[in-house]
C-alpha cells in the first residue's frame, strides 16, 4: 500500500503490526523493549559468548571445524532460500495459476457476490450456484444448525436450499463473503502456529470496521465489507502460497540428501528453520497488489470494488482514492493501530502518525471504538 509504504516511519510502523500476523516474538517491540533487531543482537552476542567458551575448553583444530560447519550451513541456507524466493516469485508472476491453483477459486464463488450486489438478488438465482460448491452449502446447512439459530431444536436442516431461505439475503451479504474468504486461508501456517487465526481475524475486523464506516458515511454496506474483506486476499494468496512451496522443496531436499547418503548435507537440513523475514517481505512487497490481482480476475461488473482494491494498491495519496478505498485503509489502520497496543508495541506519537495518515477524524475513531469489529451479528426473525 503506496500511502504507507512512501512514509518510512508509517510504514515501519503498519509493517511491524504486519509482522504480528506471523509472530509475536518476530514482531519489533518500541520504548527501550527489545525489537527484533535488538534480539538478534542479543543472539549474536549469546553465540560470540558461546563461542568464546568453546575456544577456551577446545582444541584450534576442533573451533576450526566447528566454524567450517557452520559457513557451510549458511552457505546452504542461503542458497536454499534463493531457490524458494525465485520459485515463489514466478508463481505470483502467474496471476491465473495464482488465481486457479493456489487459492482455487471457482467461478460461483464472484458469481454469488455479484448478484448479492444488485436489487434484483433473490435466494433462487443463488441457490445453483451454492450447490455447485459443496463447501460452502456444508457451511451454510452447519450456520442454521447452530443452536443459536435452530428456529425448533428437534428439527434439523439438511437441504442447502431451506438453509438459504432461512439465512435470508441481508444477512447472505455478511456470510457470503465471510466463507468466501475463510476457505481461501492457507491449510496450514506452520512453523506460524497463531498466524492463521491472526489473517482471519485481522480480515474479519477489517472488513466489520470497513462496513461500520461506511454505514456512517451513507455508503453501501455491502461494497465496504466485501472490499474490506478481500482487502485482505493478498494476505492468505501470500502466505499460501510462499509456505507451501518452502515445505515442498524442503521435502525434496531432505529427501534427495538421505537417498544420496550426503550425511553431511542431511544433518544440516535438518537443522534448518524457516525464518519469518523471508515470509514478511513477500508480505510487504506483494500482498496488496495481489489483492487487486485476484479480485480484478473474479471481473465484478455490479460489485463496485475491483477500483478500490487498485487504489489500495498503488494510490499514494488518499485523496486520490475512491470513498470505499479510503474506508478500507481506515479500517486497516485503525485494526493496525489496535493490534499494536494490545500487545504494547505502540507509542502515542507512532499511534497520532498511523491513524492521521489514513485520516481517522476523532469521530471515526470514537465510532470505531464502541463498535464490535470482531464478530459478526446476524439478524434471524
Amino acid at each position: 500500500m503506496q500511502i504507507f509504504e512512501n512514509n518510512e516511519q508509517v510504514s515501519n510502523i503498519y509493517n511491524r503490526a504486519l509482522s504480528l500476523s506471523i509472530s509475536k516474538d518476530f514482531t519489533h517491540e518500541q520504548n527501550g523493549k527489545m525489537s527484533l533487531i535488538a534480539k538478534q543482537d542479543s543472539e549474536q552476542e549469546n553465540r560470540r559468548r558461546e563461542l568464546l567458551a568453546v575456544e577456551q575448553q577446545a582444541n584450534k583444530d576442533r573451533i576450526i571445524e566447528e566454524h567450517g560447519q557452520s559457513h557451510f550451513k549458511n552457505q546452504m541456507m542461503e542458497k536454499f532460500y534463493t531457490r524458494v524466493e525465485a520459485k515463489v516469485n514466478n508463481t505470483f508472476d502467474n496471476k491465473e495459476n495464482l488465481y486457479t491453483t493456489i487459492l482455487n477459486i471457482e467461478d460461483s464463488a464472484p458469481a454469488i457476490m455479484e448478484i448479492l450486489a444488485v436489487r434484483a438478488a433473490s435466494v433462487n438465482r443463488i441457490t445453483p450456484l451454492v450447490k455447485s460448491l459443496p463447501w460452502l452449502a456444508d457451511e451454510l446447512v452447519n450456520l442454521v444448525n447452530k443452536p443459536q439459530y435452530r428456529k425448533r431444536a428437534d428439527v434439523q436442516v439438511t437441504e442447502p436450499s431451506l438453509a438459504l431461505s432461512y439465512i435470508g439475503l441481508d444477512n447472505l451479504k455478511l456470510v457470503m463473503p465471510t466463507f468466501m474468504l475463510k476457505h481461501w486461508l492457507p491449510m496450514s501456517t506452520a512453523p506460524f502456529s497463531l498466524m492463521k487465526r491472526k489473517l482471519w481475524n485481522d480480515a474479519l475486523s477489517i472488513a466489520l470496521a470497513s462496513q461500520a464506516l461506511a454505514q456512517e458515511q451513507g455508503l453501501d454496506t455491502f461494497t465496504a465489507f466485501t472490499a474490506g474483506m478481500l482487502s485482505n486476499i493478498g494476505l492468505f494468496a501470500v502466505s499460501r502460497c510462499f509456505l507451501q512451496t518452502y515445505h515442498e522443496m524442503y521435502k525434496a531436499e531432505l529427501k534427495s540428501a538421505y537417498d544420496n547418503r550426503d550425511k553431511r548435507l542431511h544433518n544440516i537440513l535438518v537443522e534448518f528453520e524457516l525464518t519469518p523475514e523471508l515470509l514478511l517481505k513477500q508480505m510487504i512487497e506483494r500482498s496488496s497488489k495481489i489483492a487487486a490481482d485476484v479480485v480484478e480476475l473474479m471481473r465484478f461488473d455490479r460489485l463496485n470494488i475491483t477500483e478500490p482494491l487498485f487504489d489500495i494498491a498503488y494510490a499514494e495519496n488518499i485523496n486520490d482514492m475512491s470513498a470505499i478505498a479510503r474506508i478500507v485503509i481506515k479500517a486497516k489502520a485503525y485494526v493496525a493501530f489496535r493490534s499494536l497496543a494490545k500487545e504494547e508495541l505502540i507509542d502515542n506519537d507512532e499511534a497520532k502518525l498511523l491513524l492521521s495518515s489514513a485520516k481517522l477524524s476523532p469521530k471515526d475513531i470514537t465510532l470505531l471504538k464502541k463498535q464490535d469489529i470482531d464478530h459478526i451479528k446476524l439478524n434471524f426473525n
